[in-house]
């Protein structure tokens, strides 16, 4: 990949970007924009995060089928999409705030430097950096309610919906539970998701093709591309995350530690307890934010 095109930034043109200010108008389309992305996210990866979170929290050695085979036997096809009503409202929400802070931080930066019409490469890291930090406080304890809802089941089941969880978690103080690992969880995440993706948009930009007409199967292997690298360089702290989410609720063997969690993993599995649940994640990865960008790009062409 050339200077140029590391340089580049994801707006044609320094008088587009003029007209890209951020207004009230202009940050408001961000943000309906990425919550129609947050909703596809959601409609599409649910039944693979169940997966996933199950996995990552077995007190037993598992696989993806077992999951799955006991998931459908034990609590019906419908187990997958347990908890879903907290994801979709949440998820809108959160895609929301990662894409307006990202494309505001964006133009916050063209706006510093007068003189260029240009991003680097660890600029578009930074825009996504800001955004994962500020989600943060959003996203953590909308996971911790989602998280709880996935992995109770029907015998030991203690939480009646979303409002219920959200009403016992706050009694027990734990609602922020697991707030600091998702801080360095979603802010290198989404430094390297947007990076990554911004990268392939600037490359098909210097090739002469504006961004309202890329095509819709590159938005999607763009997406994609940018999900998985997501993932692989956060996984092990989702783990962690998970485990701190559902710890027990009175008396937290963890008391919310990063560090009391990696060594016990590590001495209970060795570096494989880190990437329990990896293969329906990367599997997720790929349709899921291909689902997102598109529809981030396609509602952002709607309203112009």
């Amino acid at each position: 990949m050339s200077d140029e095109v590391l340089q580049l930034t994801t707006l044609e043109s320094l008088d587009e970007f003029k007209t890209q200010q951020s207004s009230p108008k202009r940050i408001a389309k961000d943000i309906l924009a990425g919550t129609t992305g947050g909703i596809a996210q959601v409609i599409v990866g649910q039944p693979f995060d169940t997966t996933k979170v199950r996995l990552q929290t077995a007190t037993k050695s598992t696989g993806v089928i077992e999951v799955v085979r006991d998931l459908i036997r034990n609590e019906g096809p419908r187990a997958f999409y347990k908890g879903t009503m907290t994801p979709l409202i949440g998820c809108g929400l959160c895609v929301s705030v990662q894409f307006g802070v990202n494309e505001s931080m964006k133009r916050l930066l063209h706006s510093r430097h007068p003189g260029r019409n240009t991003l680097s490469l660890p600029e578009f890291y930074l825009c996504g950096l800001t955004g994962g930090f500020t989600n943060s406080f959003l996203a953590s304890p909308i996971e911790h309610v989602r998280i709880r809802l996935q992995t109770q089941t029907n015998t030991n089941k203690i939480f009646n919906g979303p409002i219920d969880c959200i009403k016992k978690l706050l009694q027990n103080g734990a609602l922020m539970r697991g707030l600091p690992v998702m801080m360095l969880r979603a802010g290198h995440g989404l430094g390297c998701y947007f990076l990554v993706y911004e990268a392939m948009i600037a490359r098909e930009i210097n090739n002469g093709i504006k961004r309202t007409e890329i095509a819709a199967w590159k938005l999607c292997s763009f997406g994609a591309i940018a999900g998985t690298v997501l993932w692989v360089a956060i996984y092990p702290l989702d783990v962690i995350k998970s485990v701190i989410q559902t710890d027990d609720l009175k008396n937290p063997k963890y008391k919310n530690s990063m560090t009391k969690v990696a060594r016990s993993l590590y001495a209970k599995e060795g570096t494989m307890a880190f990437f329990k649940g990896f293969v329906p994640t990367i599997l997720r990865a790929s349709p899921v934010n291909a689902a997102t960008f598109l529809s981030f790009e396609c509602a952002m062409r709607l309203m112009g």
